[in-house]
């Protein structure tokens, strides 16, 4: 039987369009649907158990992969079969959780499952800006609790004009590149990467992304009127008690408020917090304890975020004592690690990070290889956090998606402003040792210095900062420089980084319906403040690149050659390149550059003697000399019928001097005019037509005799 299809379609205007369509595939599944714009395909599935998990949290699930069969490719590897999610996936996951995850019931606790897979790719289509339009899609033809539609699109700015879901190759000409969630009514989630952009074009931007994803939220809705939209599912809710609610804040709150107001250090306050709890929990009976235990906390929670909330809504005060645009102490520091190529530390407050730098070739590039896209970054960024940083011990078990996503936020603020003329490859390591409040940004600041202090002549030093903001609906309050229990208590948790001139990358996670955008710009402009603060305890610290990179740091020299030469600087089975790497103490590595056809010879090495060394041999082998020019050779063999010499300047290219061309006399004997290591000049006539041998002559350089002077001497 063949089933019934149901589409909507969404016209970008511009003569794109993306279809939606459910009804044909994965029908088992609790929602369904299949995403397609140009010969790009995404099918979303969504399922939720109908038992609630026991854990006090919705077990929320993303899941994205791209299949190699979509693109027509096989996986690299030894196994030829798609493994652990690339760094991309990862991102993509964290950016539909995101605008998901708020719009649960907070009671819904049912394991709940959004799987997104590319099963056809469009080199024309970025499919990432397709996904959260896929799973809010499937989400709204099941029953879950869920509160309204959603969409995400990928905005873009290409000649000062803005592109919804841009192609790959227009993306590259972009200033602005933004992925923006929203429901119809509220923006929910922004993140992306500016050159150098001003709060205000950042938030047209987000505005003109929001009405695109209006009419993707309608059309969902549409599509699900159309199959049949299913009621929502009843569900166990978690259980509520209006007595242990009033009780907690009754004996909490103000008691928070005051240990709140007096401002402390962490450590400080969550021991007097912990107190308070405890002698609340203390009223109840062990019966009560038992049976209740898990409300009586949740209402404790509910009532100390009140207070605090209110104290800085009341008052513009803060739980360490700071006002509300005020930054923490900092103190920074360069070329702390003896060894690196670049290091610096960065503390703020109870965060920091220690961040490296190294300095490599080309072959150190990290290579993209996914179904979507193929190349190398020649600058990347690894972010750690380690459980010692916020005083916890758990196993290690491998890189988080947090790690991967607060890496990623970094990179993309301070790629822009490392030269495209860096002639390495560029590895920044992000250690957090102490987190007390976004160690993403500390990361930016710490790496900004670490780059500068190896010698990477970046173009301007990037700072970030983290901000927050608290509203009750009518009073709101924008929080420069957030701690840990800000950002979980806030209605906005957004990072901006940027040099003095503008953005460079944010990150906006909005938890509150219709904020304006004029309390945003108004943000956005505090954190800039902010942001130019910090700034100026970096540069303090560092003003400028060095102009060198350290002496144990390697150099990098960047040689081009014709192609014709790369197999002789190489050798028979590598044997010339291996051996020069090994006499000079370098690397050496060659690239074919398609565009100018090329060869681009990389030297890198410690020792500038090695290095020039690496460039005499280049030179040596590709030595080419010109028709009519004068070079100085050497005599390095005598033959009976002329000189072997060699070009001084290109030691191993040699050239035949014949016997006639020493002199204008007659000469029977080549000794007769030169000798063994006699340096002159001679001019190159290129190669005899008839042998094909090249020619040089000594005597063209000097005075030609009258004729009778030019016979032989009788003895």
């Amino acid at each position: 039987m063949i089933p019934k299809v149901y589409r909507e379609v969404i016209d970008l205007g511009d003569g794109r369009e993306i279809s939606i369509e459910t009804g044909k595939l994965a029908k088992q599944a609790h929602g369904s649907v299949v995403v397609q714009m140009g010969n790009a395909m995404l099918l979303c599935t969504a399922v939720s158990n109908y038992k609630a998990s026991p854990v006090d949290f919705l077990p929320l699930t993303v899941d994205y992969r791209e299949k190699f069969a979509a693109a027509g490719k096989y996986p690299g590897g030894f196994f030829k079969r798609e493994a652990r999610p690339s760094n991309d996936e990862i991102l993509t996951m964290r950016l539909v959780d995101r605008v998901l995850r708020p719009l649960f019931p907070k009671d819904y606790h049912a394991e709940t499952q959004v799987m997104i897979q590319l099963m056809s790719h469009d080199d024309e289509v970025m499919p990432d800006a397709l996904a959260g339009l896929a799973a809010s899609t499937a989400i709204q033809l099941s029953d879950f609790p869920f509160e309204c539609p959603i969409s995400e699109v990928r905005v873009a700015r290409v000649n000062g004009e803005f592109i919804i879901n841009p192609s790959r190759e227009l993306l590259a000409q972009a200033d602005i590149d933004m992925m923006v969630g929203a429901s119809a009514d509220s923006v929910m989630m922004v993140e992306g990467e500016m050159d150098e952009c001003s709060e205000e074009e950042m938030t047209e931007a987000i505005k003109f992304a929001h009405e695109a994803i209006k009419v993707q939220c309608a059309a969902q809705v549409k599509l699900a009127e159309a199959f049949g939209k299913k009621e929502t599912r009843e569900y166990e809710a978690a259980d509520t008690d209006e007595a242990i609610e009033k009780a907690a804040h009754d004996f909490a709150y103000d008691k928070v408020y005051a240990i709140a107001k007096a401002g402390s250090a962490k450590h400080e306050r969550s021991e007097a917090f912990a107190t308070i709890k405890e002698e609340f929990k203390a009223t109840f009976s062990e019966e009560e304890l038992e049976e209740k235990g898990g409300l009586i906390s949740k209402y404790y929670a509910k009532a100390e975020k009140a207070a605090i909330r209110d104290l800085t809504l009341n008052e513009g005060l803060r739980l360490d004592g700071r006002k509300t645009d005020e930054i923490r102490p900092i103190w920074c520091e360069v070329d702390y690690l003896p060894s690196t190529h670049g290091s610096s530390i960065f503390t703020r407050g109870e965060t920091q990070a220690l961040a490296t730098v190294t300095l490599g070739t080309s072959r150190d590039a990290n290579i993209l290889d996914s179904p979507t896209f193929e190349g190398e970054e020649r600058f990347y960024l690894h972010y750690n956090f380690p459980p010692f940083s916020t005083g916890e011990a758990r196993p290690l078990r491998g890189t988080s998606r947090r790690e991967v996503g607060h890496g990623n936020l970094a990179q993309r603020a301070l790629k822009g402003m490392v030269p495209e003329d860096c002639p390495y490859t560029v590895r920044v390591v992000a250690e957090v040792l102490e987190s007390n409040g976004s160690s993403s940004m500390a990361t930016v600041c710490s790496g900004t210095m670490a780059l500068m202090d190896a010698g990477v002549q970046m173009k301007k030093p990037v700072s970030g900062i983290a901000m927050g903001l608290i509203s009750d609906g009518e009073r709101y309050a924008v929080l420069s420089d957030i701690l840990g229990d800000e950002d979980h208590l806030g209605d906005m948790d957004f990072k901006v980084t940027g040099t003095a001139d503008g953005i460079t990358a944010c990150q906006m996670d909005i938890k509150i319906k219709g904020l304006s955008y004029e309390i945003l710009v108004n943000a956005l402009k505090q954190a800039r403040d902010g942001r130019l603060h910090i700034l100026e305890k970096l540069t303090d610290t560092i003003a400028a690149p060095n102009a060198d990179v350290k002496a144990h740091s390697p150099k990098m020299i960047t040689r081009r050659i014709a192609n014709e030469y790369i197999g002789a600087v190489i050798g028979p089975g590598g044997k010339v390149i291996q051996e020069l790497q090994k006499e000079t103490g370098t690397t050496i590595v060659i690239n074919e550059d398609p565009v100018t056809e090329e060869g681009i010879v990389e030297i890198l090495g410690t020792d500038q003697n090695g290095i020039d060394a690496v460039l005499a041999k280049i030179d040596s082998i590709t030595f080419k000399p010109e028709r009519g020019s004068v070079y100085e050779v050497k005599v390095i063999k005598m033959l009976d019928f002329g000189a072997v010499v060699e070009y001084t300047d290109a030691p191993g290219n040699e050239v035949l001097l014949h016997i006639s061309e020493l002199a204008w006399e007659r000469t029977n004997n080549v000794t007769d005019v030169v000798n063994m290591g006699d340096v002159f000049d001679v001019k190159y006539f290129g190669r005899d037509p008839k042998t094909r041998k090249e020619k040089v002559s000594r005597k063209a350089l000097l005075p030609r005799p009258p004729r009778e002077e030019r016979k032989p001497k009788e003895d």
